[in-house]
């Protein structure tokens, strides 16, 4: 049975990550208690009472443990891979996994030379039973070839709570590289595309003056030669709404169109994952929040088997790569008003 340890718990995004692992039939050999959050670590330990802290070095020295799960301040993540696959273990890291095109070409050596895996956990599309749904109805033929995307990621600031790190881009590596790296991602998915270029990006800090070394909005044009997609992320969402944030997808095709509405409709409809599809035979709603995930199912798979089965490492560096090229060629929003792409 497939056994990992968990190092670097400084996101929440480590206890979907864990918790996920362990229902689809992994065991967790410890978890290493540094943090840069100690309320992340208090929220670890309420939800795995059973899991035990274990010293980093007696983790990753451990050959029963075949995979590394890893949330910590994004700049440090790939480090840690790279220390943990040549130390014989594979790896999945929240995103982004990557904030610098060196730390980049330092991952892609380490899974050269070791040939372990090193996988990305994109939240917005792995832990999210809607996209799941959607890609089944696109597989069918339900809205024919898929020629765009368009990705909303707002986000709640919940400054209070947010750690020195989170506001400075040289740790996080800027508003693109982390929040948009879910829309790339989605948008290589959904179209089918195994490369796409960045065609224009903008980001900017547009509402928050007194943190300077923050972007709290940003957005980009992505296309392949099969599809075009639009992403727009950003750190506003009001305090009014019931959850973190109103993310949505929409997808058009040649024959209808799908919306996911992941984490909440606005219109009322209680609970998550809500699909809509319109066709040529009308519109209709499906409520997908049962729907199994099968993303570290997979993983766990493809660590017992060597297989690629949760997503090529092709995949996760492309995702990455184009992140990292967004972020870096982005033109600055002025503060005084988001003029994004459109701006005149």
């Amino acid at each position: 049975m497939m056994r990992f340890a968990a190092i670097g718990l400084d996101h929440r995004h480590i206890y979907h990550m864990v918790g996920e692992l362990l229902a689809a039939g992994a065991t967790c050999a410890g978890y290493c208690p540094a943090t840069s959050d100690p309320r992340v670590l208090a929220g670890f330990q309420e939800r795995f009472p059973d899991l035990r802290a274990v010293d980093r070095d007696r983790l990753l020295d451990d050959s029963s443990v075949d995979a590394v799960l890893c949330a910590a301040i994004p700049r440090d993540r790939a480090p840690i891979a790279i220390e943990a696959m040549r130390r014989g273990k594979d790896v999945m890291v929240d995103k982004p996994g990557v904030t610098s095109f060196e730390a980049l070409a330092l991952v892609e050596g380490a899974v050269f030379e070791t040939r372990r895996i090193f996988s990305i956990c994109f939240s917005e599309r792995f832990v999210a039973p809607s996209t799941i749904v959607a890609a089944r109805l696109i597989a069918e033929g339900a809205i024919g070839r898929v020629v765009q995307t368009v990705g909303l990621g707002p986000h709640r600031l919940n400054r209070a709570i947010r750690p020195a790190w989170f506001f400075d881009t040289s740790t996080y590596g800027g508003i693109l590289t982390d929040i948009a790296s879910h829309q790339i991602e989605q948008f290589l998915f959904f179209t089918g595309s195994q490369h796409a270029r960045i065609v224009t990006s903008a980001v900017g800090n547009v509402g928050h003056p007194e943190l300077p070394a923050f972007e709290d909005f940003g957005d980009l044009i992505i296309e392949s030669e099969r599809a075009t997609g639009y992403v727009r992320v950003d750190w506003f969402t009001p305090d009014g709404l019931p959850t973190w944030g109103d993310g949505r997808l929409t997808i058009l095709g040649t024959e209808g169109t799908i919306e996911l509405r992941k984490y909440v409709d606005i219109a009322g409809r209680p609970g998550t994952d809500h699909v809509f599809i319109t066709d040529g035979k009308g519109v209709r709603h499906i409520e997908a929040s049962g729907e199994p995930l099968t993303y570290f199912g997979a993983f766990k798979a493809d660590v017992e088997n060597r297989t690629e089965t949760a997503a090529s490492q092709q995949h996760m560096f492309t995702v990455t790569r184009l992140a990292l090229e967004a972020q870096a060629r982005a033109r600055r929003v002025p503060a005084t008003g988001v003029g994004g792409i459109g701006q005149a």
